[in-house]
């Protein structure tokens, strides 16, 4: 559940009972219209129920998770976990504290039935609770309204109760009904598990069998995610046009990070201010990397200044409501025009590139991918002489004795994308890394290289140049479509590319 706030003393709250009466009176009457069933909720149905097939006649519990602490007695704005998100249809900020559970069903015979869903979270509190005016946690005073139990039943097609009453249905049957639990989704509900299902024979091999079975739990739900279903392509789709307007309102405002100096700073405010307006927000830190900072993969201090000549590796990504996201990189020439250095690693990287995107299709594997543009990555910093003394690019690719152009390219290419930037971590490594590529995947194309300035082994002209380019690529019945693709890539759809947005 939400970890504790402190609670500062020097903060006073009329208690009287006259009080408390007066401000419960005087309200106009709640809208109880309910509301309309949420579009995705027949899309949420299908995947519990694909869930539901795999642990048939076990108890699923899969929390939000809860608020996290910032400071005192302020809150980081709350996002749920991932697999809850995924199982109820909800995003946003939606719904601290709250637990899906799956209950195991049997019809008549004693057969297995399925599940019935069953979300329980903190409603709506009335009026004339202490909750009410009182709490600036959870207070509609101070927070805003919450949903009604009807309002959740009515918008989702699932059962609805208060969350007080999760403890008992957590430990209903649990000697004779296998429970399973997202561990890392909330530490103290996992713990309401552990006592629930703890017996006077517990050991610790039967500890192991029960968090082994969380485990696999937990890789289901990720694995469940790999192949998107229409709802969540078109979210995809809607993800990757606002962070295309994004990318477009830093480049006509280049001219103004360069001025005000720490210039970075000032695309990440630019790029999360289309995040937050658009969409939910960034769907991750924002990497706005000018100059040598682009050859710092995760940087996302955003301290530096941008500067006339530089590159700008912008790497970002909006969220939308729904919790998908993009995850899209341009390395943009902030004067305009790529140096002759500069263009020179860039269609390196764009060729590496174009070579990864075609090999994205159905019955490849996904690191058929990496393979594909690392390769000419290999053969680029060859033909550079850039390779050590009699390292040849079959050598360099050799798994176990080459893998010297890591030096320069150290990530993979490829990762799964969707309801987490990097989704589907938790599944297997023979799911992942060499499972099969299936219509409704999305995946990033992102090789890149990067010459720091203090790399004694490349020439003076390539130091502190770093390129990345990134796109969203949907697995088609026939291929791929590339769904950020419209966003200029090559250097000289780029050029042109800043010339129209910053000359109107």
């Amino acid at each position: 559940m939400s970890e504790e706030q402190q609670k500062p003393e020097h903060r006073s709250r009329p208690t009287s009972q006259a009080f408390r009466d007066f401000v419960a009176q005087g309200w106009a009457p709640r809208d109880t219209t309910p509301p309309q069933r949420a579009e995705v909720a027949e899309y949420a149905a299908r995947r519990r129920a694909e869930i539901s097939s795999a642990f048939p006649g076990e108890r699923l519990v899969i929390p939000a998770g809860g608020l996290k602490v910032r400071s005192n007695d302020t809150d980081y704005v709350f996002r749920p976990h991932s697999a809850f998100a995924h199982l109820t249809g909800l995003g946003a900020d939606r719904e601290p504290d709250a637990v899906l559970v799956l209950e195991p069903q049997t019809d008549d015979d004693g057969n297995d039935a399925g599940h019935e869903a069953v979300l329980y979270f903190r409603p709506l509190a009335g009026r004339d609770s202490e909750e009410f005016f009182g709490d600036s946690r959870y207070g509609e005073f101070w927070v805003g309204a919450r949903p009604t139990l009807e309002d959740v039943e009515a918008e989702l097609g699932v059962s609805a109760r208060h969350v007080d009453e999760l403890p008992d249905s957590i430990a209903k049957d649990a000697g004779a009904t296998t429970v399973r639990v997202v561990r890392e989704a909330d530490s103290d509900v996992s713990a309401l598990v552990d006592r629930a299902r703890t017996t006077e024979a517990q050991t610790d091999e039967r500890t192991e069998r029960q968090r082994e079975a969380d485990a696999e739990l937990a890789r289901q739900l990720s694995s469940v995610r790999f192949v998107k279903d229409e709802w969540e392509i078109g979210q995809m789709r809607e993800a990757v046009e606002a962070t295309a307007h994004g990318f477009e309102a830093v480049i006509a405002d280049l001219p103004e990070a360069i001025r005000r100096g720490r210039g970075e700073r000032w695309v990440e405010g630019v790029f999360g201010l289309y995040a937050r307006h658009e969409g939910n927000g960034v769907g991750y830190d924002s990497i706005a990397a000018s100059g040598d900072h682009a050859n710092t993969l995760h940087w996302i201090k955003n301290t530096g200044d941008i500067k006339e000549g530089d590159l700008l590796l912008l790497d970002a990504g909006v969220e939308v409501d729904s919790l998908y996201t993009a995850d899209i990189t341009r390395t943009l020439p902030v004067s305009g025009r790529f140096s002759e250095a500069q263009r020179k690693v860039y269609d390196a990287v764009y060729a590496a590139q174009e070579a990864g995107i075609a090999a994205v299709r159905p019955g490849a594997k996904f690191s058929d991918v990496h393979a594909a543009a690392i390769r000419v990555i290999a053969e680029h910093l060859h033909a550079w002489g850039l390779l050590p003394d009699g390292v040849g690019v079959e050598d360099t690719l050799d798994q176990e004795n080459g893998q010297y152009h890591r030096r320069w390219m150290v990530h993979g290419t490829s990762h799964h994308l969707g309801i987490d930037v990097h989704d589907c971590a938790a599944a297997r490594r023979e799911e992942y890394m060499e499972g099969e590529l299936k219509p409704g995947m999305i995946l990033t194309v992102e090789p890149g290289l990067y010459f720091k300035s203090d790399d004694e082994l490349v020439p003076d002209e390539l130091r502190g140049i770093g390129v990345r380019i990134e796109d969203d690529v949907l697995v088609t019945a026939d291929g791929h479509d590339n769904l950020s693709g419209f966003m200029p890539r090559s250097a000289d759809e780029v050029e042109a590319w800043i010339a129209r947005i910053q000359q109107g």
